[in-house]
């Protein structure tokens, strides 16, 4: 994860990255470790998980296989904390505070969250996932994520679950009640809502008012629900920076071994209709033996 303070895109965030990402270093030496930030990052080969004691699916939610999400490298929820757990926990906790800013001047936005990239390939949709579930262990909040990358929606099949009616769907038939088409997991607290009928239109959709009448609704639906936005990459298709204008925040993933200084530049910019845009450096490459969040909870403790 890259520097997470509250960042507005128009003064110094590429300065801020610049920081703690040397755009030019990685370009001469990819794979080499970087400074020991937290960070969102794949894990090639999941550590075995103990299995999750998992109660009977209620009667129209979905069941979600915990084996698969280990299998993907996704969190697991109630499974042993590690690494990943405590680093999507920090990138939350930043969100959240932003959210809380945004509250003072706008209830409503403050709920929404977009996940993007700058390309495709960056890890956004695997980190918009592992995102959602981490905010539905909040205590207090109710977590819907959307799959709004209208060209390739990913979220449903990489929970193992089917497609269905979803996002396009309401958007282009006002005579579609959106709730209807939100699917309920056995994760508590956690819902999905599915791209829906692909369209050729999917920008104009997006950028019609219909879309913000549909924010409206899911949000007035429960005062509680966070929205989450898994958008296409920036910089390969439109609707990405059409729904900025719904978002309280942006989190751009980017990635440490591939996404160029030029790419994160135009993507920031492109994503001017939000005014917080943050950043999760996603994909670092960590030394053998380096301390990592997430190994203190498996320490035993020092006979002294």
């Amino acid at each position: 994860m890259s520097d997470m303070a509250p960042l507005k895109a128009k003064v110094s965030l590429l300065e801020r990255a610049a920081e703690v990402y040397d755009f030019a270093e990685h370009a001469r030496a990819r794979g080499a470790s970087v400074a020991p930030q937290p960070v969102a990052q794949p894990v090639a080969q999941p550590l075995p998980i103990a299995p999750v004691a998992k109660a009977a699916p209620r009667r129209g939610v979905a069941a979600i296989d915990r084996a698969l999400l280990a299998e993907r490298g996704l969190l697991v929820p109630g499974a042993a904390i590690d690494a990943l757990t405590e680093e999507f926990r920090l990138v939350k906790r930043q969100l959240l505070t932003t959210a809380r800013t945004v509250r003072r001047s706008d209830a409503d936005l403050s709920r929404t969250i977009l996940v993007c990239s700058a390309q495709p390939n960056d890890g956004k949709t695997f980190c918009a996932v592992n995102l959602a579930i981490s905010l539905a262990a909040e205590r207090d909040v109710e977590v819907l994520l959307i799959d709004a990358d209208f060209a390739q929606p990913d979220v449903l099949a990489r929970l193992g679950l089917p497609d269905g009616p979803g996002l396009l769907d309401a958007l282009a038939d006002p005579k579609v009640d959106v709730e209807r088409c939100v699917v309920r997991t056995d994760i508590p607290q956690l819902s999905l809502l599915p791209c829906g009928t692909k369209s050729n239109a999917d920008t104009e959709l997006v950028a019609s008012a219909r879309t913000g009448e549909l924010i409206a609704q899911l949000l007035a639906a429960d005062p509680t629900r966070l929205l989450i936005f898994d958008s296409p990459p920036v910089l390969a298709a439109s609707p990405a920076s059409v729904l900025a204008n719904y978002a309280g925040q942006v989190m751009l993933v980017v990635r440490a071994d591939c996404t160029g200084e030029s790419d994160l530049r135009e993507a920031v910019a492109l994503l001017d209709g939000c005014e917080h845009v943050q950043l999760v450096l996603n994909a670092v490459a960590f030394a053998p033996g380096g301390r990592r969040f997430g190994t203190y909870y498996t320490q035993e403790e020092d006979a002294t």
